[in-house]
């Protein structure tokens, strides 16, 4: 038979096993979304620098690329998933999230060009709405006001995603999903310049 104290020390034992179980998740986010940084430049180095791999087929290097571009995708599910549920949010995360975001955008479509499989004015058109939308985001930081992501946001990311994977595995079809990212991209922002002048 288990005493009193038998049983508080085992309770006060498993206490301290969940609080290190949830100090343990609250760093997860942070990692992932530097994980994700890192995944960014490699998958830009096979776009840019394939002179370094002259033994392996260009096909391959796009594998690889999109390899890295649907983990690190993953990553950003699973580090919002965890930050959300397990009160994981911190000032780090809310810098590390959105840079590695951008960073894999940037890699993507940026590394694209490069190898002449993206149309030139449709990423412009898309790295002009993100700067300008990071921007307004920093300014309404500033002035201690918040906007929630729309759904329209989250489909432009996932068209987005959606375009960098087909033309990077240059399928059949990423053309036209970069111009529906572009439409998209458009849109989400300006319904997001909607809400920040209703917000003010």
């Amino acid at each position: 038979m288990i005493n009193k104290k038998e049983f508080i020390t085992k309770n006060n034992i498993k206490l301290q096993k969940r609080e290190k179980l949830i100090k343990f998740f609250k760093h997860i986010p942070n990692i992932l979304a530097f994980s994700r940084i890192l995944m960014a430049i490699l998958m830009f180095m096979f776009f840019v620098n394939r002179d370094l791999f002259p033994n392996i087929h260009t096909s391959w290097l796009d594998f690889f690329a999109a390899l890295i571009f649907t983990i690190a995708s993953i990553t950003d599910f699973f580090d919002g998933y965890i930050a959300r549920n397990f009160n994981a949010i911190s000032k780090l995360g809310e810098i590390l999230d959105p840079l590695a975001d951008k960073m894999l955008v940037l890699a993507g479509f940026i590394g694209l060009v490069v190898i002449h499989r993206a149309n030139p004015w449709a990423i412009f058109i898309i790295l002009v709405r993100e700067f300008f939308i990071t921007g307004l985001r920093i300014q309404m930081a500033a002035e201690g006001k918040k906007v929630a992501a729309s759904m329209a946001g989250k489909v432009k990311t996932v068209s987005q995603m959606g375009a960098i994977g087909f033309l990077t595995m240059n399928w059949y079809g990423g053309e036209f999903l970069l111009w529906l990212a572009v439409i998209l991209t458009v849109y989400s922002g300006l319904d997001y310049i909607k809400e920040y002048l209703k917000a003010s």
